[in-house]
């Protein structure tokens, strides 16, 4: 597991976005096992008080569950994880409207050019 961390953020909220992407891109899978809290925290090489914060928060969002003593896994509910990957994809198209807007690009030519990025596989 290789994740950037950035120093605007915090680590434990990095590691959510990042599982979050990673179940948005099918990486992980419903009721899919994840590593312990520990081995997170070791392949991360963050602090393990870190990898169980964004643990409870992951639970508290329903994105993980864990059972008892068993392993942590991924949710099989359909609607949060529909949902997970509706607020990544909301969430870029937010960073891109104002992007957009703050260089006062016309919203056809920004399509335009959007349609043409994406049919050509990101590149111009």
């Amino acid at each position: 597991m290789d994740v950037k961390f950035n120093n605007r953020d915090p680590v434990y909220v990095q590691v959510i976005l990042h599982f979050k992407e990673q179940i948005s891109k099918g990486f992980f899978e419903p009721g899919q096992e994840i590593p312990s809290r520990r081995e997170l925290a070791n392949q991360l090489k963050i602090n393990p008080n870190t990898a169980q914060r964004a643990y409870k928060e992951m639970e508290e969002q329903g994105l993980i569950f864990t059972e008892g003593n068993l392993p942590s896994r991924i949710t099989k509910d359909e609607e949060t994880l529909k949902r997970v990957r509706e607020e990544l994809v909301l969430e870029a198209v937010e960073t891109f409207v104002h992007s957009v807007q703050s260089i006062n690009i016309p919203l056809d030519e920004a399509l335009n050019l959007v349609k043409e990025k994406y049919e050509t596989g990101g590149s111009l």
